[in-house]
């Protein structure tokens, strides 16, 4: 499984397997406990290789690929916070990820769903994360 396979959908919590795309909408499996549903295009579906991590950069971004290599590569497989983790704890950690992130667009809500989504990868499709460890 590659990045551009897996999706995360508005309203939903959790990451999914794209199975197949159509006119109408995509079929999504569930990474977690493998349930599918259809999602119609009037939902909003995004697929991870699109998510780019606002920086303060000439660039402007960095891919969100970029951004989990570098986590599996200084962290392993945990990163040793959670959802329950302070705000300020959670802009450390990505402070030492991602140096040059944009304080002002990268909002603490955005750094607990990539750590949520980080440890569905690790735990569900760790081949997306590479073979560092």
């Amino acid at each position: 499984m590659k990045l551009k396979d897996i999706a995360a959908v508005s309203g939903k919590s959790g990451l999914y397997r794209v199975l197949s795309a159509g006119k109408g909408g995509m079929v999504l499996e569930a990474l977690e406990n493998k349930a599918r549903m259809v999602v119609p295009v009037s939902q909003k579906i995004s697929l991870l290789s699109e998510i780019s991590i606002y920086t303060s950069t000439r660039e402007g971004t960095v891919p969100l690929e970029s951004v989990l290599k570098k986590i599996k590569s200084e962290y392993g497989n945990d990163v040793g916070l959670d959802g329950n983790a302070t705000p300020d704890e959670l802009h450390a950690f990505f402070k030492s990820v991602l140096p040059e992130y944009d304080t002002n667009r990268v909002y603490t809500s955005d750094i607990r769903k990539l750590i949520k989504w980080y440890s569905l990868l690790a735990a569900h499709a760790p081949e997306v994360l590479g073979n560092d460890q």
